[in-house]
């Protein structure tokens, strides 16, 4: 499997507006394609982007086979403020991971995001996120933020933002603790890995 602009992409419905957004350079870093040659107007923005990668996230991940017993969709789930509005909704129309159908949940409490395989944390969770952590303790839930400093307090993929681009860093202890196996190729594309053996 390779985490190449043809294959980390935006789903359909965006990649009409936005193809080829991606470039893997190197397969070291993810990269952005030079925006300043094409019309501003089609710059996707910033939770376009997180939205595209949320839904990505899924295909370089692999989870415990009980997380997907006995269902038959792929829940990418938001808990707190919302910062897609529609736009994750449209991302993940129509697609599918392993097979099952994406949807998106939102939950009002962390006890809701256990049967999630994705779990975007919004920004007005910061103060429970030691909660939010000990709740969800080894469920088989790739936890997902912008909230600064998360990847350093157990969540296990924190968006940063570099020169205007939207990375991302990677707890592996915390992946590994949940039961969950990240792609080599998803691995070589963080801006950090934390949580490492020896680290």
């Amino acid at each position: 499997m390779r985490l190449g602009h043809r294959h980390f992409r935006l789903a359909p419905r965006v990649t009409i507006r936005y193809r080829g957004w991606l470039l893997c350079a190197g397969a070291l870093t993810l990269l952005f394609l030079p925006w300043g040659m094409r019309a501003q107007a089609n710059k996707p923005t910033e939770f376009e982007v997180k939205a595209a990668y949320l839904f990505n996230f899924g295909k370089f991940v692999k989870w415990p086979v009980s997380a997907g017993s006995g269902r038959d969709t792929f829940s990418i789930c938001v808990l707190g403020s919302d910062p897609f509005g529609a736009v994750l909704d449209s991302t993940v129309s129509g697609e599918q991971i392993d097979g099952k159908k994406v949807i998106v949940r939102r939950v009002n409490a962390a006890p809701e995001a256990t049967s999630c395989r994705i779990l975007f944390v919004g920004k007005s969770e910061e103060a429970r996120l030691s909660s939010i952590v000990s709740t969800l303790g080894r469920s088989p839930v790739l936890t997902v933020s912008d909230i600064s400093g998360f990847a350093d307090h157990e969540g296990m993929i924190q968006f940063v933002m570099d020169s205007d681009r939207v990375r991302f860093q990677v707890n592996l202890a915390a992946t590994q603790k949940a039961g969950l196996t990240l792609s080599s190729e998803l691995l070589k594309v963080a801006t950090a890995i934390k949580g490492q053996s020896g680290e």
